[in-house]
C-alpha cells in the first residue's frame, strides 16, 4: 500500500507585499503515533499568493527529504490549503494572471513527478490553525527586523 502523507500549508505576508513567511504540519497516515512535523521559515519580502505558493514547495521538499527518493516514488502527498485562489490554480481550475507566480507553478509541478499522487485540497481557515500559527509565529519573531 501506498504511503499517504497529509501536508497543511500557509503563507502570509504583512502589508501584502512585505515581509513574508510560510509553515507547513506534516502527518504521515500511517504512522498516527507520530504526530504531526511543524517547519516555519521566514521567506523576506513577499506577496501573500507568492507565500502561499512556496509553502507548497517548501512542503514538497520537506516530505521528500523526510521520506526519502524511494518512497516518495510511491507515495500519494494530500496538500491542504486554506488558499482558494492557490488551490484551483494548481489543479487547473483558475488561469495564472500574476506573471510573479508562473516560475512557482512551474516548480510545484516539476516537483509533482518525483511522487505517486499529488493532490491539492482546498480546506477551511479553521482546519488550517497550525500552519497559519507556525506563518505567524515566525513573523512576530522578524518584527524587530522590518
Amino acid at each position: 500500500m501506498a504511503e499517504k502523507i497529509i501536508t497543511y500549508t500557509d503563507g502570509g505576508s504583512r502589508n501584502n507585499p512585505g515581509p513574508a513567511a510560510i509553515g507547513i504540519a506534516i502527518q504521515e497516515t500511517s504512522d498516527k503515533r507520530q504526530g504531526m512535523k511543524e517547519y516555519s521559515k521566514f521567506i523576506g519580502k513577499a506577496t501573500n499568493n507568492e507565500a502561499e505558493y512556496q509553502a507548497v514547495i517548501f512542503a514538497l521538499k520537506k516530505v521528500k527529504q523526510l521520506i526519502g527518493k524511494k518512497k516518495a516514488e510511491k507515495a500519494e502527498i494530500e496538500i491542504r490549503s486554506d488558499s482558494e485562489l492557490l488551490v484551483n490554480q494548481l489543479n487547473g481550475q483558475f488561469k495564472i494572471k500574476e506573471k510573479d507566480l508562473i516560475p512557482y507553478f512551474i516548480e510545484i509541478w516539476n516537483l509533482r513527478q518525483d511522487f505517486g499522487k499529488v493532490e491539492f485540497v482546498l480546506i477551511p481557515r479553521e482546519e488550517n490553525k497550525k500552519a497559519d500559527r507556525l506563518v505567524n509565529r515566525e513573523l512576530d519573531n522578524q518584527r524587530g527586523l522590518f
